[in-house]
């Protein structure tokens, strides 16, 4: 904390209250400039960080010039720096952080520095929530048997969370069966105004996930980063980042009262796509804005990532204050956090249009507008109307197979298989639900919708109406208080007789966690080659994601989760068509069991009350009697286990000297996979199930597991030899070698067909350089540091792309892999690129940001492209070879 006066803004600091000189802050409003009445608040935000830590090494004058003069800089890539308060970590993305943190130990050490010196500098929290999964529902005991399950899977990564809990300072680990990391961040660990070392400063935040930016809703700035960016900031160094633009989105009108927050954010989602919003900043304005509750303002800011945005911010405002109440903050941080953001001009009035700041370029949305609708079947900015949803997915089963498209024989588009499940004989058909649920981050921290659920459940029991047995079913709440409200107004049981009972606390079938599908129901899809769904409350439904035999996935709130599970089916018009017929024969409409948003809000008001936050979070560190047992090493260095096929120390360090080495260019390089445009992380990174014929299968059972104890990759994120095995292992990955689905490639000196893996081992052994080429949006989609790692393992010295998700390309500079940008116009086909070329991408020894540069084929051709080093920073982690070797070799020094 920079109090000194070599910090040049020393003079702006101040006593809150003269009676309470221990809590001051730096007031921005006495730089007496008007530019910073007309900033966005977000970048008020940076600004403070940077007046606060003002340093003239890391964090220059020049910087805070550069952020005052947003207006002009935005447009101009000027790079700033950003020291977050904290950081967020959830348990998959948090496993690897803490492995590497362990490892980075040991090299400081044999270069002769201080482990010690690897620890968080920067306070961190790490929710375990990511683990569980849907192995029992519909049973009154499946939440506890999930949760032993998970615990008995996990035990080796659990005890070494309770090792790195202990070995390192700054670190707080919220144990398994608390909650969804994003919805225990909103409700228990938000400071909105962080009070630490006598000072008063803005909360903020970079996480491992990347919907953190959910934390914008309540006013505080956050954004997803990748695991090895957000392992810096623990480490005390800045984000760098380039300044961004911001554009205000204007919200105006009154919603219908049938609308649910969730067809606000597929509305916003689908319309901030449209507009490009690709590594901005949005920032919601208007007086639709004080109608929504903070709840609503989390699920449009949840869904920043699936609309491109850095972060989405909504500033704090009284429906904050009163957030804050409602979840059981103290009323003395009530008082200071009013105070501190009315005095730095931080408080918004959104009724109040002087306060209105200056934009990049403002966007307009009429709440009274949005009408109910889903997302899909393969991407979450696809938005549908509910009223087209039928002939929506009627027109995706004949078209091409793309994101819109299944390719299905025209003639079969009808076909019915039959099939027996607990004696009963039914019929699945294209088009049928098999799996409803109502899950994630994005919707269950919501009372609105999560009430709303409840409601439409006991309508539908009272109308006599069920859920066919073999519809995997589930609900996994993002938090304890979820489950109180939910009992506490009498909804739960409705929700427990229409199959969907509580099945644990964690991002679950939303991360592909969605656990089997009953055998007969697997096998009808599999014997019709059909297109079943998946309809879930979640922010993701990608190819391969949510479950291998669901090829179409719907994102819809709550209430459509359990619409749709009681229709059976997607293909219906509910507008025209009964949802079932009840058991005495009569026809029962949707419109006769919706509950209306009054309806929703009197119930709310009723039982969503602070009483409820303080008793559920007072206890959340020592609630999980399994956790509080586990025993754990004290040690400072982690002892390793050579036969953990959970924990394994990383290869990253191996022969790493203190000693710089210039950078060389890439000879003959040769492609290993070759993509379209919309690569996900999901598609490179390892994630859900390891498939029994996989190279990570293959490694588990030469190690004498069974596929019973294989896990998933999430949790097998600690060791490097499954997760290298796993990279580009999803069965949707489309490479335009094979010319379809399969997570293989071409071993191109041989022609042979192999697995990703098995191709990339034979050009190491070959000593042969690796290349990815790509169209755009490479690396959309969740932040996984895996998706960056992977690669690096797997000898990609640099991808080439079109465009690319702004986590992803940040990771790949992070682990030292070369992000390549086709220059504008040009493409691969463009180019007359096969991938089958030898390429040699020349890397001068001078390099500066953005660098064009020569790639040359071995047919004689060459072509410009991008090097995206964006900032001098990024440069600097390239010549050490990636972010944690520069972070090494710093640390051995001092």
């Amino acid at each position: 904390m920079s109090e000194t006066t070599s910090n040049p803004f020393h003079h702006l600091v101040e006593p809150l209250e003269t009676s309470q000189p221990d809590q001051r802050f730096y007031n921005l409003t006495k730089l007496g400039d008007p530019r910073y009445e007309r900033l966005p608040f977000s970048i008020r935000v940076l600004l403070e960080s940077a007046v606060r830590n003002c340093d003239g090494f890391l964090v220059k004058s020049s910087d805070v010039e550069s952020i005052l003069n947003w207006k002009v800089t935005q447009t101009q890539t000027v790079e700033v720096p950003f020291r977050p308060a904290r950081v967020i970590l959830q348990d998959f993305t948090g496993v690897p952080a803490v492995v590497d943190f362990a490892a980075m130990r040991d090299a400081v050490m044999k270069l002769g520095g201080d482990p010690e010196k690897i620890n968080p500098v920067c306070p961190a929290d790490l929710v375990i929530d990511h683990s569980i999964q849907v192995d029992f529902n519909r049973k009154s005991d499946s939440l506890q048997k999930n949760q032993d399950l998970e615990f008995d899977r996990n035990k080796e990564r659990f005890q070494f969370l309770k090792w790195g809990s202990k070995a390192f300072r700054n670190m707080r680990i919220i144990p398994p069966g608390s909650g969804i990391v994003h919805q225990v961040n909103l409700e228990y660990l938000a400071r909105v105004v962080f009070n630490y070392e006598g000072f008063l400063y803005p909360d903020s935040l970079v996480g491992t996930d990347s919907h953190t930016t959910m934390i914008d809703g309540l006013g505080v700035l956050g954004w997803g980063v990748g695991g090895i960016e957000a392992e810096a900031v623990m480490l005390g160094q800045p984000i760098s980042m380039v300044l961004p633009e911001v554009v205000g989105y204007k919200l105006f009108g009154t919603p219908d009262k049938l609308i649910t927050s969730t067809d606000i954010v597929l509305t916003v989602t689908k319309h901030l796509r449209q507009v490009g919003v690709v590594g901005k900043f949005v920032e919601f304005f208007g007086p639709g804005v004080a109608q929504l509750s903070i709840a609503d303002r989390a699920t449009i800011a949840n869904m920043c990532p699936e609309y491109g945005a850095t972060a989405a911010f909504f500033p704090v405002d009284e429906v904050s204050m009163q957030y804050l109440k409602q979840t059981g903050r103290e009323e003395d941080k009530l008082d200071y956090i009013t105070k501190y953001l009315k005095r730095v001009s931080m408080f918004r009035d959104y009724t109040d249009v002087s306060q209105d700041p200056d934009f990049t370029q403002v966007v307009e949305l009429d709440l009274s507008q949005v009408v109910p609708c889903c997302s899909g079947p393969k991407r979450p900015q696809d938005r549908i109307p509910v009223s087209e949803m039928k002939s929506d997915f009627e027109s995706c089963l004949g078209a091409k197979q793309g994101f819109k498209g299944f390719q299905v024989d025209p003639k079969s588009h009808n076909s019915m298989v039959p099939f027996e499940f607990n004696g009963t004989k039914f019929e699945l058909s294209h088009g049928s639900v098999v799996i409803a649920a109502i899950t994630s981050c994005t919707n269950t921290s919501n009372p609105s919708v999560m009430l709303g659920a409840g409601l439409l459940a006991k309508k539908a029991i009272e109308h006599g109406l069920s859920v066919k047995p073999y519809i995997k079913t589930s609900l996994s709440p993002g938090s304890g208080v979820v489950t109180y409200y939910l009992k506490e107004s009498g909804v739960m049981d409705y929700l427990s007789q229409l199959g969907f009972e509580v099945v644990g606390y964690g991002c679950m079938t939303c991360i592909g966690n969605s656990g089997p599908l009953p055998e007969p129901v697997v096998e009808a899809i599999t014997q019709g080659d059909l297109v079943a769904a998946g309809i879930l409350s979640g922010n993701r439904n990608f190819e391969g994601r949510v479950h291998p035999n669901t090829r179409a996935n719907y994102l819809a709130s709550p209430p459509l989760v359990i619409a749709y599970a009681i229709a059976g089916t997607v293909r219906i018009d509910f507008e025209t068509q009964p949802i079932a017929i009840n058991k005495d024969g009569k026809e029962v409409y949707l419109r006769e069991i919706w509950p209306t948003r009054e309806e929703i809000q009197a119930v709310e008001r009723t039982y969503v009350i602070p009483s409820m936050f303080k008793e559920v979070y007072e206890k959340i560190e020592k609630v999980n009697e399994r956790w509080n047992a586990l025993v754990a090493p004290s040690d400072k260095l982690y002892t390793w286990d050579p036969q953990s096929t959970y924990i394994k120390s990383p290869p990253f360090f191996e022969g790493l000297t203190m000693d710089l080495e210039p950078p060389r260019s890439i000879i003959n390089a040769h492609v290993l996979l070759n993509f379209g445009d919309s690569v996900t992380t999901d598609h490179i990174s390892p994630a859900g199930n390891i498939a029994r014929n996989s190279p990570a299968a293959r490694f588990l059972t030469n190690r004498g597991l069974t596929p019973r104890e294989f896990n998933s990759y999430g949790s097998r994120r600690g060791n490097d030899a499954i997760m290298a095995r796993g990279t580009f292992a999803n069965i949707r990955l489309f490479n335009k070698f094979l010319n379809k689905q399969a997570p293989q490639t071409i071993h191109l000196p041989t022609g042979e067909t192999m697995d990703v893996f098995d191709a990339a081992e034979r050009y190491q052994q070959s000593g042969v350089p690796l290349l990815v080429l790509a169209g755009k949006e490479y690396g959309s989609g969740s932040s996984r540091d895996w998706a960056a790692k992977g690669p690096f393992l797997l000898g990609i010295k640099a991808v080439l792309a079109e465009s690319y998700e702004r986590i992803h390309r940040s990771n790949l500079v992070g682990m030292g892999v070369i992000p390549l940008e086709y220059l504008p116009g040009d493409t691969a086909d463009s180019l007359g690129l096969t991938g089958k070329e030898r390429y040699t991408i020349v890397i001068p020894e001078k390099l500066t940001p953005r660098l064009k540069i020569d790639i040359k084929l071995d047919t004689g051709k060459t072509f410009q492209v991008l090097m995206r080093f964006d900032t001098d920073v990024e440069l600097a982690y390239f010549h050490h070879g990636g972010i944690l070797n520069y972070m090494i070799r710093k640390m051995s020094q001092n």
